[in-house]
């Protein structure tokens, strides 16, 4: 089996949009270089290399983290 190398963005199933606006320094615009992941339970940059990469399910438009 080949362990393939996948890329932070938000087809996978752990990342979604910071919380906070601007938290990335995008300001207003949707140009944000940052993703929360919530397997790490922190932010990480969007398109880094990552082995935990999993892809979304199919259907699931959740893209912003869900707060408790």
């Amino acid at each position: 089996m080949v362990d393939r190398m996948g890329f932070c963005d938000l087809g996978c199933r752990y990342a979604s949009r910071p919380d906070q606006e601007g938290i990335d320094g995008s300001g207003g615009c949707r140009t944000f270089v940052a993703l929360f992941c919530s397997l790490k339970g922190r932010l990480v940059h969007k398109h880094m290399p990552c082995r935990d990469r999993r892809e979304r399910p199919p259907g699931d438009l959740t893209l912003k983290r869900d707060l408790p």
